[in-house]
Protein backbone atom coordinates (compact mmCIF):
# COMPACT_ATOMS: atom_id res chain seq x y z
CA UNK A 1 0.00 0.00 0.00
CA UNK A 2 2.72 2.74 0.68
CA UNK A 3 4.07 1.81 -2.97
CA UNK A 4 0.29 3.36 -4.21
CA UNK A 5 0.46 6.04 -1.68
CA UNK A 6 3.70 7.49 -3.09
CA UNK A 7 2.67 7.00 -6.47
CA UNK A 8 -0.62 8.37 -5.87
CA UNK A 9 1.26 11.36 -4.13
CA UNK A 10 3.87 11.97 -6.48
CA UNK A 11 1.63 12.44 -9.58
CA UNK A 12 -0.43 15.08 -7.75
CA UNK A 13 2.86 16.96 -7.09
CA UNK A 14 3.59 16.71 -10.75
CA UNK A 15 6.87 15.52 -9.59
CA UNK A 16 8.51 12.42 -12.33
CA UNK A 17 9.97 9.05 -10.54
CA UNK A 18 13.46 10.55 -11.49
CA UNK A 19 12.81 13.67 -10.17
CA UNK A 20 11.31 12.21 -6.26
CA UNK A 21 13.83 9.88 -6.14
CA UNK A 22 16.54 12.61 -7.02
CA UNK A 23 14.91 15.03 -4.36
CA UNK A 24 14.95 11.64 -1.81
CA UNK A 25 18.75 11.05 -2.75
CA UNK A 26 17.43 7.56 -3.52
CA UNK A 27 18.35 5.78 -7.08
CA UNK A 28 15.43 5.63 -9.35
CA UNK A 29 15.40 2.08 -9.69
CA UNK A 30 14.67 1.70 -6.08
CA UNK A 31 11.49 4.38 -5.93
CA UNK A 32 10.21 2.80 -8.79
CA UNK A 33 10.55 -0.97 -6.47
CA UNK A 34 8.59 0.96 -3.97
CA UNK A 35 5.53 2.26 -6.04
CA UNK A 36 5.31 -1.19 -7.58
CA UNK A 37 5.25 -2.63 -4.10
CA UNK A 38 8.48 -5.25 -5.49
CA UNK A 39 10.03 -3.85 -2.29
CA UNK A 40 7.07 -3.04 0.33
CA UNK A 41 9.31 -2.98 3.44
CA UNK A 42 11.77 -0.21 2.76
CA UNK A 43 13.14 1.47 5.75
CA UNK A 44 11.84 4.46 7.69
CA UNK A 45 14.76 6.95 6.83
CA UNK A 46 13.57 5.92 3.24
CA UNK A 47 9.94 6.57 4.37
CA UNK A 48 10.83 10.21 6.14
CA UNK A 49 12.80 11.50 3.35
CA UNK A 50 10.08 10.59 0.98
CA UNK A 51 7.48 12.30 2.75
CA UNK A 52 9.75 15.43 3.38
CA UNK A 53 9.96 15.32 -0.10
CA UNK A 54 6.61 15.34 -0.91
CA UNK A 55 5.53 17.52 1.72
CA UNK A 56 3.60 15.27 3.43
CA UNK A 57 3.77 13.14 6.81
CA UNK A 58 5.12 9.90 7.74
CA UNK A 59 1.28 8.77 8.29
CA UNK A 60 0.04 9.91 5.10
CA UNK A 61 2.12 7.68 3.23
CA UNK A 62 1.87 4.75 5.41
CA UNK A 63 -2.25 5.04 5.71
CA UNK A 64 -4.10 1.84 4.61
CA UNK A 65 -7.31 3.53 4.35
CA UNK A 66 -9.81 3.34 1.65
CA UNK A 67 -9.15 6.05 -1.25
CA UNK A 68 -10.53 9.50 -0.38
CA UNK A 69 -13.87 10.66 -1.61
CA UNK A 70 -14.83 12.52 -4.22
CA UNK A 71 -15.91 15.26 -1.12
CA UNK A 72 -12.73 14.49 0.57
CA UNK A 73 -11.16 15.78 -3.19
CA UNK A 74 -13.20 18.70 -3.26
CA UNK A 75 -12.52 20.26 0.00
CA UNK A 76 -9.11 19.46 -0.54
CA UNK A 77 -8.86 21.02 -3.65
CA UNK A 78 -10.68 24.24 -2.01
CA UNK A 79 -7.84 24.34 0.74
CA UNK A 80 -5.08 24.26 -1.61
CA UNK A 81 -6.77 27.14 -3.45
CA UNK A 82 -7.17 29.23 -0.22
CA UNK A 83 -3.63 28.21 0.74
CA UNK A 84 -1.99 29.28 -2.96
CA UNK A 85 -3.86 32.84 -1.97
CA UNK A 86 -2.50 32.99 0.76
CA UNK A 87 -5.25 32.64 3.13
CA UNK A 88 -4.98 31.00 6.50
CA UNK A 89 -7.57 29.42 8.95
CA UNK A 90 -6.80 32.58 11.04
CA UNK A 91 -7.93 34.67 7.79
CA UNK A 92 -11.15 32.58 7.29
CA UNK A 93 -12.28 34.36 10.49
CA UNK A 94 -12.22 37.43 9.10
CA UNK A 95 -13.91 36.20 5.65
CA UNK A 96 -16.72 34.40 8.11
CA UNK A 97 -19.06 37.55 7.39
CA UNK A 98 -18.94 37.99 3.92
CA UNK A 99 -19.17 34.09 3.75
CA UNK A 100 -22.84 34.21 5.88
CA UNK A 101 -23.57 37.00 3.57
CA UNK A 102 -23.53 34.73 0.34
CA UNK A 103 -25.27 31.95 2.59
CA UNK A 104 -28.01 34.28 3.36
CA UNK A 105 -27.99 36.02 -0.37
CA UNK A 106 -28.28 32.42 -1.58
CA UNK A 107 -30.97 31.36 0.35
CA UNK A 108 -33.21 34.44 -0.44
CA UNK A 109 -32.94 33.38 -3.77
CA UNK A 110 -34.19 29.73 -2.86
CA UNK A 111 -36.98 31.31 -1.61
CA UNK A 112 -38.16 33.41 -4.71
Amino acid sequence: MIGKNINRIRKKKNLTLSELAERADISKSYLSNIERNLNDNPSIHIIEKLADVLEVDLITLLDEKKPRTKDDLMWQHFISKLEELGITSSDLDEYRIVFEFIKWRNDQKEKK
